[in-house]
């Protein structure tokens, strides 16, 4: 294996054409973009705070023939930061991302906010700090911590997919309690 995969992630979540996406935290857009590939006819939501960032998302997306591709600002760490309607998504992404949250619950909160009944939420986060990239060690989120805040806040596992995350990485598949 290698370093995190995108699409080989994405795959594990079984997208069909359709679905609605959000991509909390989107930064670079590699998971934007796998997921905009599946869900023809439907949306996939770009959410970050960095500005430049969801330019450079949206370019490449225009780039690819992507049009099934909105970038929106918003702050996922804040319950209706994300500028998405109650129970509007199928999916929510939240990559590489949750290490960096400082109120990881409120952000979990916005997931079950925005998610439709039955939704499921992808989970993909450092498992170590590896060669300078990725958080610090002392950053690193432990995965059976990641675990424990999606259960306390409403949560079950339906699927551990660390195998397809990279060797850097674990990865979960979330769904509403």
């Amino acid at each position: 294996m290698a370093f995190s995969l995108p699409q080989q992630i994405i795959q594990a979540l079984s997208l069909r054409e359709g679905m609605r996406v959000a991509d909390f935290g989107a930064g670079s857009g590699h998971y934007t973009f796998a997921a905009a590939a599946k869900v023809s006819g439907g949306k996939v939501y770009a959410i970050d705070i960095q500005k430049d960032l969801l330019a450079r998302i949206k370019n490449e997306a225009t780039r690819l023939g992507l049009s099934n591709v909105e970038v929106l600002w918003g702050d996922i760490d804040e319950v209706g930061g994300s500028c998405l309607a109650p129970h509007s998504v199928d999916v929510v992404i939240l990559a590489n991302i949750l290490f960096q949250i400082e109120r990881r619950s409120a952000a979990i909160e916005e997931i079950k906010r925005v998610l439709k009944p039955n939704g499921k939420a992808l989970l993909v986060d450092w498992r170590d700090s590896f060669g300078g990239l990725g958080p610090k060690t002392e950053n690193v989120l432990l995965s059976d911590d990641a675990q424990e805040l999606f259960r306390n806040n409403g949560f079950v596992l339906e699927r551990d997919i660390s195998a397809v995350a990279g060797d850097h990485h674990y990865g979960f598949i979330f769904a509403l309690a």
